[in-house]
C-alpha cells in the first residue's frame, strides 16, 4: 500500500476544519497507509511560544516531521493547517524532498494575513468576505485578531510569508471549491499547481427514532463573522411559532448572546461532540447559518445534506456548488428579511423533506468517497511514474 504523511495543528475549539481532517483521515486509512501528525497549540510557556510564533520556526516540529519522512518514506506528504505550533519550519523540511507535497486551503486566511495595512486587506465595501473583517474609521493597522494588537502582528507575520510559500513554491495545492480556485488565479497564483479536492462526506450515524423534532439548528463557531446574532434575530423575526432554535458551539459571542436571547425559543448547548451533533443536526427539520464569510466546503451543510436535511445559508462563496442549481433555500448575504423568507418556507414540511433528500442526491454525485481515494492514487502514481 502507498503512503500518505498527513500534518495538522489542531484548533484550540474543535471546528469544522478540524472534523474534516479527521473524516478524511479516516477514509484514507482504507485505502493507503497514513501516519498523522498532529499538532496542538496549547500555550504551556508563553514566553517560548512568543518566539516560536515570531521567527515562525519550531525546531521540535521540524525535527519530528523529519524523522516521520525519513522513518515512514511516506509516497505523499499532505499539509493542512500550519498556524502555529507545526510552524512553518515544516516546509522548510519538505522542501528537502523530491516527495509530492500538497496543502490543503479550508479558508482564506492566507490571504486576510498577508497584509500589514488594513486599506490593502480591505479595500471594497468595508467588509472582507473571506474573514468578516470590518474596516473601522481611521485604522492603519490590519489588526486581524480585534482584542489583540500584537497577536494580530505576530498572524501577519506569518502569514505574509506562507503566503510566498504557497505562491512560489514547488508545493501544490486543493481547495475545496471553484470559486476558490478562480480566486487564487486571480491573485496571480499557477492554475497548474491547484485542484480541487472536496472533503470526506462524513459517516451516518443512525437514530433508532427517526421522527422530526421541531427545531432548526446552527453547529459552529459562535462569533459575529458568522452571523450568529443575524441569525437568531431573524428566527425570532419568523412565524416559526412552533420552532425551536438550537445553537451548538463556542466562541467569542458565545456568553453575551447565550444571555441576551437563551429562552425555550433558542437553546445554547455549548461544544458537543462530533456526534452528538450529527444527531442533533440528523434529526432537525433543517440547519442553518448566516455566515458572512466565503467558506470553504461548511461542515455542518454537508453532513445535513448526508442526513438528507434540507440547508439555509446565503448565496455567498463557493457554498452553493455543494448545492442543487437554483436551489430555493439559498438568501442573499446580509438581507435580513429574505433569511426570515427562507425559514418560513419550514413550514412547508413536505416541500422541505423533497428539497432534503435532493440535496442528498447532489452531495453524492459531486463528493464521494470513491472519486476522493481516485485522486490521491492519481497523484501517487503520477510521482512515481506510473
Amino acid at each position: 500500500m502507498k503512503k500518505i504523511l498527513l500534518i495538522h495543528t489542531k484548533y484550540q475549539d474543535l471546528g469544522g476544519e478540524d472534523i474534516a481532517v479527521e473524516n478524511e483521515a479516516s477514509l484514507l486509512k482504507e485505502n493507503f497507509k497514513v501516519r498523522e501528525v498532529y499538532f496542538q497549540n496549547e500555550l504551556t510557556n508563553p514566553f517560548t511560544q512568543f518566539f516560536k510564533i515570531l521567527s515562525n520556526r519550531s525546531k521540535k516540529s521540524m525535527k519530528l516531521v523529519e524523522a516521520e519522512i525519513n522513518n515512514f518514506k511516506p509516497d505523499m506528504i499532505y499539509i493542512h493547517n500550519t498556524w502555529f505550533e507545526a510552524s512553518l519550519g515544516i516546509f522548510k523540511v519538505a522542501n528537502k524532498y523530491t516527495i509530492p507535497t500538497y496543502i490543503k486551503l479550508h479558508n482564506f486566511r492566507y490571504f486576510c494575513t498577508n497584509y500589514i495595512l488594513i486599506k490593502n486587506h480591505i479595500k471594497h465595501n468595508n467588509v472582507c468576505g473571506a474573514c468578516g473583517g470590518v474596516k473601522q474609521k481611521y485604522s492603519l493597522i490590519n489588526k486581524y485578531f480585534d482584542n489583540s494588537l500584537i497577536k494580530s502582528i505576530l498572524v501577519l507575520n506569518y502569514g505574509k510569508k506562507y503566503y510566498k510559500i504557497l505562491k512560489n513554491s514547488k508545493f501544490k495545492i486543493f481547495v475545496l471549491t471553484d470559486f476558490h480556485k478562480k480566486f487564487l488565479i486571480s491573485l496571480g497564483f499557477d492554475s497548474n499547481k491547484i485542484e480541487i479536492l472536496y472533503n470526506a462526506p462524513p459517516k451516518k450515524i443512525l437514530l433508532n427514532d427517526q421522527s422530526k423534532d421541531n427545531y432548526i439548528i446552527y453547529a459552529g463557531r459562535i462569533s459575529r463573522e458568522k452571523g450568529v446574532e443575524d441569525l437568531i434575530e431573524a428566527f425570532l423575526e419568523s412565524n416559526l411559532d412552533n420552532f425551536c432554535l438550537k445553537i451548538v458551539g463556542v466562541g467569542p459571542e458565545y456568553s453575551k448572546l447565550r444571555t441576551k436571547y437563551s429562552s425555550e425559543k433558542v437553546k445554547f448547548y455549548g461544544l458537543l461532540s462530533n456526534s452528538d451533533t450529527k444527531k442533533l443536526i440528523q434529526n432537525s427539520n433543517a440547519v442553518v447559518t448566516a455566515t458572512k464569510l466565503f467558506e470553504g466546503q461548511p461542515t455542518i451543510l454537508t453532513e445535513a445534506s448526508v442526513f438528507s436535511v434540507p440547508s439555509i445559508f446565503p448565496d455567498f462563496g463557493g457554498m452553493s456548488e455543494f448545492f442543487p442549481e437554483s436551489y430555493k433555500l439559498k438568501f442573499k448575504q446580509h438581507d435580513n428579511k429574505d433569511l426570515i423568507n427562507k425559514l418560513n418556507f419550514l413550514r412547508n414540511k413536505d416541500e422541505m423533506k423533497e428539497l432534503g433528500k435532493s440535496n442528498n442526491k447532489f452531495l453524492e454525485t459531486l463528493v464521494n468517497e470513491k472519486l476522493i481515494v481516485e485522486k490521491f492514487d492519481k497523484i501517487i502514481r503520477a510521482s512515481n511514474g506510473r
